[in-house]
């Protein structure tokens, strides 16, 4: 996988986009969970559809959720929600997005939303 990812804790990274042949070395990288923050058909049709990716992750052993965000629109739900999936899927988490800004803003959100309840 030439992608590069981004740590940004012992449990989560993020990436830009992703696709099926892209996890099975998601998994050899010692990646238990994914998240895919990119709504499909987002950048067009030649973008890898969630479903396909989905599918070869769960085949390569991952634990693969589709929460669609869009871009410069995160709600308080998108949090909510991704704060959920960092606290219940199997970690080390990678998530994904365009080039992982989305999913970094959504961290973010999630940890200062945490630390202050």
């Amino acid at each position: 996988m030439s992608t590069p990812i981004t740590p940004l804790s012992d449990s989560l990274a993020v990436a830009p986009q992703l696709g099926a042949e892209d996890m099975p070395a998601v998994k050899a990288a010692g990646y238990l969970s994914v998240i895919i923050n990119r709504p499909d058909y987002e950048g067009g049709e030649l973008q890898p559809a969630s479903a396909d990716v989905i599918k070869a992750g769960e085949q390569a052993g991952l634990t693969v959720v589709y929460q669609p965000v869009v871009s410069g629109a995160i709600t308080p739900e998108d949090v909510k929600a991704f704060r959920q999936y960092l606290d219940t899927l199997p970690a080390p988490v990678l998530a994904y997005c365009r080039s992982g800004t989305r999913c970094t803003h959504l961290y973010n959100a999630a940890k200062q939303e945490t630390s202050q309840s």
